[in-house]
């Protein structure tokens, strides 16, 4: 970034950041209310009236069709880095259904007043770095002049049927993985309040900005039941609508979780996402808490929002060493620790434990 850009806060310019500006879950179940496909399509085989990450459909030929957009406000102030993560976090809900991604199409929102276009650009060639990181081609696009910048993806997948996975499909018994750290919300509003470490910008970034593209490898294991990947509804809420989706409970293990560094010191500050309340508003209900469990810690990790988090995954017992011999092979032997398992359903959708 030059010197007539440099200073630019993108943060600033925004009223969230990144998957932190999702509606919350209660209000945007009120939205969706009775909204249901009108069109009885047989090869749909994935589409709103479940919550997942993307739409699929039957291309006829053993091969499915998946379909995703995704998009927020910045979470970074860098406009290069912005890109990135948003185009990451877009592409990762093809790798969430087990797919292989194909092409993408950009949508922006710019304040063209406040915010000088060389920014845009820069924020552009993020999401084409990202794309091409992936292998896929950024392929045009739609703009709009609007009051906050906005950037992301709809993106087009492809996946054979039999490797298509799903977040409500688990099964009783199924371990649980997740192969990213939680935090990302503490340490994005400790760097929108202007104290966050220098070092940790740069953890913080680099996560959010990797690819998920373990999906793909994931979609191809049979007794990997069902995945998603962990957004703005925070590990929580996914967690929630794996369970309720597959008519099962959940425990958390909160002390195999991992949390990225300097997490908890912001939290000792009362830095906490606005999002994370509303997250916790939403499905506090169903949560429950084994005698010994920093509770308040874990209000504050469990739905803490995360932008491109990482895979939550159900496998069947029988299938764990395969999965960690997947997780070795590709740099995430770090997560290689479960972190919970699907139960039978009880009164409390999630029990957390300290494992």
């Amino acid at each position: 970034m030059d010197n007539t850009t440099n200073d630019i806060k993108l943060t600033q310019y925004s009223h969230g950041a990144g998957c932190g500006c999702k509606i919350a879950p209660a209000v945007l179940e009120q939205i969706l209310k009775g909204q249901t496909t009108t069109i009885n399509d047989a090869k749909l085989l994935v589409g709103n009236a479940s919550k997942d990450d993307a739409a699929v459909y039957d291309l006829g030929n053993g091969t499915a069709l998946i379909s995703t957009t995704d998009f927020f406000m910045p979470i970074v102030d860098d406009a290069f880095d912005f890109g990135r993560i948003a185009a990451a976090n877009a592409i990762s809900d093809v790798y969430a259904m087990g797919g292989k991604p194909l092409v993408a199409i950009a949508i922006l929102g710019w304040p063209v007043e406040k915010l000088p276009a060389e920014l845009a650009q820069q924020l552009i060639a993020g999401g084409r770095a990202t794309c091409d990181a992936a292998g896929i081609p950024l392929a045009g696009g739609h703009s709009i002049d609007s009051t906050e910048p906005i950037f992301g993806l709809a993106v087009t997948g492809i996946v054979p049927i039999e490797n298509l996975k799903q977040n409500n499909t688990a099964k009783e018994g199924d371990v649980l993985f997740l192969t990213k750290p939680l935090g990302v919300g503490i340490l994005s509003t400790a760097q929108k309040r202007g104290v966050l470490a220098p070092e940790l910008q740069t953890v913080m970034t680099e996560q959010m900005a990797k690819l998920n593209t373990i999906g793909e490898a994931l979609g191809k294991i049979k007794g990997v039941h069902a995945m998603t990947d962990v957004t703005g509804f925070g590990l929580l809420g996914h967690l929630i609508e794996m369970a309720d989706g597959s008519g099962l409970g959940a425990e958390v293990y909160y002390n195999k979780l991992q949390i990225l560094d300097g997490a908890k010191e912001y939290l000792a500050q009362r830095i906490v996402p606005d999002a994370t309340y509303r997250n916790w508003n939403s499905y506090s209900a169903q949560v429950g808490f084994e005698t010994g469990v920093d509770v308040m810690q874990a209000f504050s990790i469990l739905p803490d929002p995360q932008t491109n988090g990482g895979m939550l995954i159900s496998v069947a017992p029988e299938t764990v060493d395969e999965v960690k011999a997947l997780f070795e092979a590709n740099g995430l032997s770090g997560f290689i620790e479960p972190i919970g398992k699907m139960t039978a359903k009880g009164e409390k959708t999630v029990r957390v434990m300290n494992g």
